[in-house]
């Protein structure tokens, strides 16, 4: 990514609801933010979200699958994964107790993100995780 990009940019990427897709997913993230400040916190987020998506939705389920997007602008960093839905409830972010083994990712990634939205619908749903350039836009310290 350069620094001086002057318009955002989106990137999409289907993935079938396999495990190893998320490594994948990792990977193809990593590539378009190469160089990038913001590159190792959407790694991660992108590798949560979608193994969340694998394990809690019918993406991981047969012929399953998720969605990964990556809008870059000089400010914002968003990824978003779409999953198939199934669920009764859509994702929500739960702080957990750190020894927790379970239910902990949305909010590790409530953390890392500074913003972080969830959108339901009748296919799925869809979370975004924003990472700002400059820390002051979410008034969230780094």
């Amino acid at each position: 990514m350069h620094e001086y990009t002057s318009r955002a940019r989106v990137w999409g990427l289907s993935c079938p609801g396999f495990p190893e897709e998320v490594s994948r997913a990792r990977r193809w993230t990593r590539d378009i933010l190469r160089g990038s400040p913001l590159a190792e916190d959407a790694e991660l987020i992108v590798s949560e979200l979608s193994a969340n998506a694998i394990q809690h939705t019918a993406s991981g389920q047969a012929y399953g699958s998720f969605h990964l997007a990556v809008a870059v602008s000089a400010q914002v960093v968003a990824v978003s994964v779409t999953d198939d839905g199934g669920t009764g409830t859509a994702p929500k972010i739960e702080h957990q107790d750190q020894d927790a083994e379970h239910g902990r990712g949305l909010g590790m990634v409530s953390v890392i993100a500074h913003r972080v939205v969830v959108h339901d619908s009748d296919h799925g749903h869809t979370v975004t995780a924003e990472l700002y350039a400059d820390a002051r836009l979410g008034g969230h310290p780094c």
